[in-house]
């Protein structure tokens, strides 16, 4: 198990080094944890909105199960048949203890349901959160990188030859047609980032 588990900690320091190098990865794997929060909280809600359709069902068959022993204490006494009466009294008493039990548990579902959209408020502020500085981070590496070849260009520029550095930037039809297209190029990268 020392060498599985030597292999385990490896891992888990490279993937570490190589989501601190690689920040928006990490961005991109906590707003996957999110969403995967999100779907689990909308089936626990989905689960406990079930248990409580089940419970008031069970509760208004409860319910009528009461009124119908109700009405047969009440013929029972009227027939003067006291044994059946107070069987009856017996049986509505038990349903009424079921009753209140289930209305006790349909009481505590609800506040789990409450708890629970609550909870999936709150995952989905934080997603929408980690899906805003993943933007950022995106929009940022777009700029870095636009940034690093504009360095380069004029670098390059800087280090042409005398007859070069005669065409000006504004007359130059080739100059201008690279810069629409590395702009059109930027503009798509940015449109991927963001969809992602």
């Amino acid at each position: 198990m020392g060498l599985f588990d030597d292999f385990s900690r490896f891992l888990e320091t490279r993937l570490e080094e190589f989501l601190r190098a690689n920040p928006h990865l990490e961005l991109q794997a906590l707003e996957e944890q999110l969403r995967e929060q999100q779907e689990d909280t909308l089936r626990l809600i989905a689960d406990l909105q079930r248990q409580e359709k089940s419970l008031q069902d069970e509760i208004l068959k409860i319910a009528q199960d009461i009124q119908r022993w109700h009405e047969r204490v009440g013929k029972a006494e009227a027939a003067n048949r006291q044994d059946l009466a107070q069987a009856a009294k017996e049986r509505e008493a038990v349903l009424l203890r079921q009753g209140n039990q289930r209305w006790g548990q349909m009481q505590g579902v609800k506040q789990r349901i409450e708890q629970s959209k609550e909870l999936y408020q709150q995952i989905k502020q934080r997603r929408q959160e980690v899906s805003t500085k993943a933007a950022e981070a995106a929009k940022a590496r777009a700029e870095a990188k636009t940034t690093q070849q504009q360095q380069k260009w004029e670098t390059k520029a800087w280090n042409q030859t005398p007859n070069y550095n005669s065409f000006s930037a504004a007359a130059d039809p080739l100059e201008q047609e690279f810069k629409r297209w590395e702009t059109e190029d930027e503009l798509e990268q940015l449109k991927r980032n963001m969809k992602q």
